[in-house]
């Protein structure tokens, strides 16, 4: 089955920068809005970024001005630079499509596996 593959991740200190990637695992025909949600320990899954296909984006406020959302269509891929990042920004990220169409069929609302991103103070 196809899955989204994140990258990127690590440990960083405060007011350093990561980018995150988010692939297709296998060759797929398109995806429609891909976005990128956080959750920390203990609290719920939120919504960090999100971009359509004709890119057209959304931030969550508590990121506005400091992380930026792309997509490479033709790869079939999303980005998430993070700049200027925070002790509260660590959190496991997850990638996300609300649908995609595979050479096996259309998949609807798929999540990647997740990736770690600490700041350190």
């Amino acid at each position: 089955q196809v899955r989204l593959v994140e990258s990127g991740g690590g440990l960083v200190q405060a007011g350093g920068s990561l980018r995150l990637s988010c692939a297709a695992s296998e060759r797929i025909f398109s995806i429609n809005v891909m976005g990128w949600y956080r959750q920390a320990p203990g609290k719920q899954r939120d919504a960090v970024a999100t971009i359509t296909s004709g890119g057209r984006t959304t931030y969550a406020d508590s990121v506005k001005g400091r992380f930026t959302i792309s997509r490479d269509n033709a790869k079939n891929t999303v980005f998430l630079q993070m700049d200027s990042l925070k002790p509260e920004d660590t959190a496991v990220y997850y990638c996300y499509t609300d649908r995609m169409v595979t050479t096996r069929g259309t998949r609807v609302g798929v999540w990647g596996q997740g990736t770690q991103v600490t700041v350190s103070s």
